[in-house]
Parts: C-alpha cells; sequence; structure tokens
C-alpha cells in the first residue's frame, strides 16, 4: 500500500515533453526511485527513462546519483539513441563542505551528440546561418583544492580532451563544413587545458543556497608543447549572490565575464559560449531565450538575476517537496576585441521558471524564456547558477 500512496511511494512517473531550440521536441516517460533517510531527506536516486525524438529515434537512459553524506557526493549517467546520440557520464566529489584541509573531485565523460548548432562567430550571427554538426568528445576532468578556510579555497584543475567534430546529422540543416569550411576546429583535435581557481564561498548550501556569495577567479591555457594540437589562454570571474527576502523569497543574481588574450586559430568549440540554461565557470553562460552555444567568440559577458518563490510545500514520494516559481532576466553579449566595451549591445532574455525542491540536494527544473529570436524551454537538474 506504500507504493500507491503518492505520499509514501518511493517511486514517481514522470512525463518528459521537452522542446529545445537545438534538438526539437523530446517525449518520454521517466521513473524516479528515490531513498530517504529517517529526515526525509534523499540520500540515492535511480532515474531510467525513455524517450523519443523525431531526429534521433527513441532512447534510453540510466541514472544514478548517490549522496552518502554531505560532504561526499558521486553519480553515474548512461544512455544512447537510436540515431548518433551516446553517453557516459561517472563523478565522484568529496570535501563539498571543505571542514577539511583538501577537496577534489574527479569526472570521466564520453559524449556523442548531434544536436549542436553554429551560426558564426561574433555577438551579432545571423540565425539565417544556422547549420548543425556532430560533436564526440572523450576527457577526463580533475579538481583538487586546498581549503584555507571552510570558505576560501586555491585549486588546480586539469582536463585531458580530445574532440571530434563530424558532418551533421540533420538533413534538414546545412552541416557546419558546408556553410563555414574555413572555421578552426573539424575532425579530430586534443588538448590538455589546465586551470587555477581562487574560490570565495559563503552560500550555506552549494545545491539549494538561500544567502551568501560565490566568487570564483580563474585563469588557464593549453600549450602546443605539452600534448594539445593547440595553444591559447582563458581568464576570467564568476560572481553570485543570495539575498532572503523574508521566509519564501530569495534573490539571485549572477555576473561573469572570460577573456581569451592568447591564441591563434583557437578551435570554436573552445571559444567563449552564449546561450542555454547552464552556468559553467570558464566553459559557457546561460542565456535562456536561446539555445546552447548561440553566441560564439573570444570574450563573453554575462548577468542575470531571478526572484525564487517558494508557492508551495508537501510531502510526497517519501519526502518533503517544495514548488517554486522565479520569474528571471538575463543579459549578454559575446566579443571578439579584449579591449572592447562588454556593456554594449547586449542580448536581453526574460522568463518564468518552475522548480520542485527537495532537500538538501535536489533541484528538477522547466524553465520558459523569450528572446529576440523566440522562445525556448529547458528542463533538468540543478540551478542555472
Amino acid at each position: 500500500m506504500r507504493w500507491l500512496d503518492p505520499r509514501t511511494a518511493p517511486f514517481i512517473p514522470i512525463p518528459e515533453i521537452g522542446t529545445d531550440p537545438n534538438s526539437g521536441t523530446t517525449v518520454g516517460l521517466l521513473g524516479v526511485y528515490l531513498d530517504t533517510d529517517e529526515q526525509h531527506e534523499i540520500r540515492r536516486i535511480l532515474a531510467p527513462d525513455i524517450i523519443y525524438n523525431p531526429g534521433l529515434g527513441y532512447g534510453a537512459h540510466f541514472r544514478l546519483f548517490d549522496y552518502p553524506s554531505d560532504d561526499t557526493a558521486w553519480y553515474a549517467v548512461a544512455g544512447a539513441k537510436e540515431n548518433v546520440e551516446r553517453e557516459l557520464d561517472i563523478l565522484y566529489s568529496t570535501g563539498i563542505k571543505r571542514r577539511e584541509d583538501w577537496s577534489y573531485s574527479v569526472r570521466a565523460v564520453y559524449d556523442r551528440s548531434a544536436t549542436d548548432r553554429f551560426f558564426g562567430f561574433g555577438n551579432g550571427s545571423d540565425p539565417a546561418n544556422d547549420t548543425n554538426y556532430t560533436k564526440q568528445q572523450l576527457y577526463a576532468d580533475g579538481t583538487f583544492g586546498w581549503n584555507a578556510t571552510p570558505s576560501l579555497q586555491v585549486a588546480l584543475n586539469f582536463r585531458p580532451r580530445q574532440v571530434r567534430i563530424e558532418q551533421g546529422t540533420f538533413e534538414s540543416l546545412p552541416s557546419i563544413q558546408t556553410r563555414f569550411p574555413g572555421v578552426p576546429g573539424f575532425g579530430a583535435n586534443h588538448e590538455f587545458l589546465s586551470r587555477l581557481l581562487v574560490t570565495y564561498d559563503t552560500r550555506d548550501s552549494p545545491d539549494i543556497p538561500t544567502r551568501g556569495s560565490l566568487l570564483v577567479g580563474y585563469g588557464g591555457f593549453t600549450d602546443r608543447a605539452f600534448f594539445s594540437s593547440v595553444s591559447y589562454s582563458k581568464f576570467g570571474f564568476d560572481a553570485r549572490h543570495y539575498e532572503p527576502l523574508g521566509e519564501r523569497y530569495v534573490v539571485a543574481g549572477h555576473v561573469a565575464a572570460q577573456y581569451m588574450p592568447v591564441g591563434g586559430g583557437v578551435p570554436f568549440w573552445a571559444l567563449s559560449s552564449l546561450g542555454g540554461d547552464r552556468s559553467i565557470p570558464g566553459e559557457r553562460e546561460p542565456l535562456r531565450g536561446f539555445g546552447d552555444d548561440r553566441f560564439i567568440d573570444r570574450n563573453l559577458f554575462s548577468a542575470g538575476a531571478e526572484l525564487r518563490s517558494r508557492v508551495y510545500e508537501i510531502s510526497l514520494f517519501s519526502t518533503d517537496l517544495a514548488i517554486e516559481m522565479a520569474p528571471f532576466v538575463e543579459a549578454g553579449r559575446v566579443f571578439q576585441d579584449i579591449d572592447d566595451n562588454p556593456v554594449r549591445s547586449l542580448h536581453v532574455v526574460g522568463g518564468l521558471g518552475f522548480r520542485a525542491i527537495a532537500k538538501p540536494f535536489i533541484v528538477g527544473y522547466v524553465d520558459f524564456g523569450y528572446g529576440s529570436e523566440g522562445a525556448a524551454v529547458f528542463s533538468g537538474i540543478n540551478y542555472p547558477f
């Protein structure tokens, strides 16, 4: 009877309906099994699914997320579709709370994707120049941090990566090699990216923050003399702040900039990227009215804010669940010259996010954004920033 009562059932059947500017519409069924502790907090999630996309066919994923303590987490995700796409993503992280002297995380990824798009370089790249390509990458990522205090960390990050760019999968769009034959990065390339990161973190939670700040400054390089087929450097910062307004409201703000001062012939997939629903310091920044990597160039500026509002709380599926609405606004641009004005000619988007929150680690979201090229819908887990 416990499985038939939605308040105590550990298994959640969730219909999947996703509309992404790059991949189109995907439908499916996600089955989520939750393992909770005595405080009704989630400790393990098993989440397989079956999906269908008109361009890529039927597919399936296996997902296992494990949270043995508030200081350690790991996950394994594997999936495939009938056409082209394959993925494997494994991560282990410990020292999350930085109570000890050292923290580290290691990750291994194999990903073959058919939904990437390229519109050309620059902040004014024309949507009429839309092309597609198939991207296959294999990389390991390791971060090893020294915790001077629970708030201040100095870390080294190493990422050897191999990337192969192939012909596009979708016949409705030209392949990138056809419209942009001279763009660097076609075929197989490899890099060994080394970065230094300095982080100051006063947030009350790294996963579901309601107060405090996160400041990250970083700099890194690749070099042909050291296991790389290209040389370049990059540096930047990522700043986030969370301000509570009473018990049910949190204002979340975010600003980031990235610069690439050195490097010629840098592959297009290694440049600064703006678009999509996810902020990854040193990689890409969100603009939720456009698809992933909509704007690409050497340098980038991004800013955004949202009002996270708790509108409903309920005990469901053996855990305490909160429903949140979050109107948001974002702005950003990419640019070629390092001395250019970063806040000129910004792309601006607005929208509304819906989130389901299960403490202490889980955020599931559906975000609706609107920009100059129309609407975009994103779904997944974790906050965008």
